[in-house]
């Protein structure tokens, strides 16, 4: 489990392709602290630590992973947010985060307003994920709340210090992101299907 409070940013420096699956190499401030079989949400995305060399570690997605998020998407020097796995006793800062991405959503605006960036996102319409106005979702692995739900879109206020320090700061129109909605909303959710 997380809480969507990304520690710090890692850089990819390595991708290798082994049949289906994609070995990332990740330099990161973190490094030195980790151990192998260690879980890392890295964009919001749990993948395990298989080897670990000076400041760089390595973690493997598989198909599956792949699929769903946007992992495979990732280039050679892109910035990734990075959150290990909450002790239990820490106080919970963001919200329940399990590391299990929903689905990936395309960034539609990005304003920057007085001292913050709103950020729109559209989600597939097919899905029976939901938001709602002041609910929780993870965005690239971080803690967010809700402003301006509408039907698969929605949006996002940044403070300063989450732009400085998340790889929000790179966001654009088109860019591919991460969601893993809120586990009790997506609970309530399937109630609902269940019952209708």
């Amino acid at each position: 489990m997380f809480t969507g409070i990304i520690e710090t940013i890692g850089i990819v420096k390595d991708l290798k392709k082994e049949s289906e699956n994609i070995h990332i190499t990740i330099e990161s401030s973190i490094t030195h602290e980790l151990k192998i079989d260690q879980s890392i949400a890295h964009n919001g995305v749990c993948l395990t630590v298989v080897k670990i060399e000076d400041s760089q570690y390595v973690v493997t997605a598989i198909k599956e992973t792949l699929n769903k998020t946007n992992i495979g998407n990732l280039k050679i020097n892109d910035s990734v947010n990075l959150e290990r796995a909450m002790k239990l006793g820490d106080r919970l800062d963001g919200h329940l985060v399990q590391g299990h991405i929903d689905e990936t959503a395309i960034c539609l605006k990005v304003e920057e307003t007085a001292g913050s960036w709103l950020y729109t996102f559209a989600y597939n319409s097919d899905s029976n994920n939901i938001t709602i106005e002041k609910g929780s979702i993870t965005v690239n692995g971080v803690s967010l709340t809700v402003v301006n739900s509408k039907r698969n879109e929605f949006s996002v206020a940044i403070i300063p210090y989450t732009f400085e320090h998340t790889n929000f700061n790179s966001f654009a129109k088109n860019t591919i992101v991460n969601l893993e909605f809120d586990v009790i909303g997506k609970y309530v959710s399937k109630l609902n299907q269940v019952n209708t």
